[in-house]
């Protein structure tokens, strides 16, 4: 059988590269796999980016009201008329900005349609609060894997500390894509808390 995977960590703790690594195996192995990402993550536009400067475009953006089975089901059925092969595995990045439904969906892939599907994200926003995806994953995911980073003082990162102009900020939206104004900082719950207690 196969199964749902999510993959999480806090910010820079490896999760896109760990991706764009898996996507690597099942080719280097003749296995054809589709990389997906949610298109409110503009970082990249139609690219899953790593940090470490490894990037590939993805093969579909996720939209908020797509059905991720049939469209995932219509990529298939097209590479399948193309090349005559099948599609071994789905890749997500940024799983966390899915629906609840598409993570739904993701597991329909994985039991109904015998595609594993790995999901990379992070748990919580800048906040501490859960993400609409990511608490799902954690509910039904077949396996949790976190990829783990260290906090500035050496302990492990568990939090996602937002600044704005390079100061912590702990109010606004919960989510504001990497970006001019914005960075991330994983932090341990330690560090965390003093940098909000400020």
């Amino acid at each position: 059988m196969s199964k749902l995977y999510f993959r999480h960590g806090a910010m820079n703790s490896g999760k896109s590269t760990a991706l764009l690594q898996a996507a690597h195996n099942y080719e280097e192995r003749d296995q054809h796999v589709l990389l997906a990402k949610p298109a409110i993550d503009v970082k990249g536009e139609k690219a899953i980016t790593s940090r470490l400067g490894v990037d590939r475009e993805v093969d579909f953006l996720i939209t908020p009201q797509l059905n991720l089975r049939h469209e995932f089901s219509n990529r298939v059925a097209e590479f399948k008329k193309a090349t005559g092969k099948d599609i071994a595995c789905l890749l997500i990045d940024e799983a966390q900005f899915l629906s609840r439904d598409q993570v739904d969906q993701a597991l329909e892939i994985a039991v109904l349609d015998g595609v594993p599907v790995l999901a990379y994200g992070i748990r919580t926003d800048f906040l501490t609060n859960g993400f609409p995806g990511s608490l799902r994953l954690l509910e039904i995911a077949h396996s949790l894997e976190e990829l783990k980073t260290i906090c500035r003082c050496g302990r492990k990162a568990m939090f996602n500390g937002r600044k704005l102009d390079g100061k912590f900020v702990f109010d606004g939206e919960q989510v504001a894509i990497d970006g001019v104004h914005v960075t991330y900082e994983s932090l341990c719950p330690t560090c965390y808390f003093a940098e909000k207690s400020k």
